[in-house]
């Protein structure tokens, strides 16, 4: 969906045979082992048939932004994230704290951050 040139919203249909998916991904350059131990499960859960699915998800920052005449749209974004996706106000993403890691029996061995 576009309004005065910019695109306001989009969808698409979703990749619903296996075939197509696993053609996709070695477009893609994955090795069939990859595929397989990767998405191999959705390959899989796919070929028992599955219908044509898809959605639209209209923008309504995007026409926010259009509405305000802003250059950029994260002027018009509550909690703009940065290029890399770090989002400045929330911090985040963040380290997980011990208590939120034994809370879902996640055992991390990665060093602990200094303080």
């Amino acid at each position: 969906m576009a309004l005065n040139g910019l695109e306001i919203g989009g969808g698409s249909i979703r990749n619903h045979r296996p075939e197509g998916l696993k053609a996709v991904f070695q477009i893609m350059g994955f090795e069939d082992e990859r595929i397989q131990k990767n998405f191999g499960h959705m390959l899989e859960a796919l070929s028992f048939g599955a219908p044509p699915h898809g959605g639209i998800a209209w923008g309504l920052d995007r026409f926010t932004n259009l509405l305000n005449n802003e250059p950029n749209i994260r002027e018009v974004i509550a909690f703009p994230k940065t290029g890399d996706g770090r989002d400045m106000m929330m911090d985040s993403p963040a380290p997980a704290t011990d208590k939120q890691l034994k809370e879902l029996h996640i055992k991390s061995e990665l060093p602990k951050e200094k303080k």
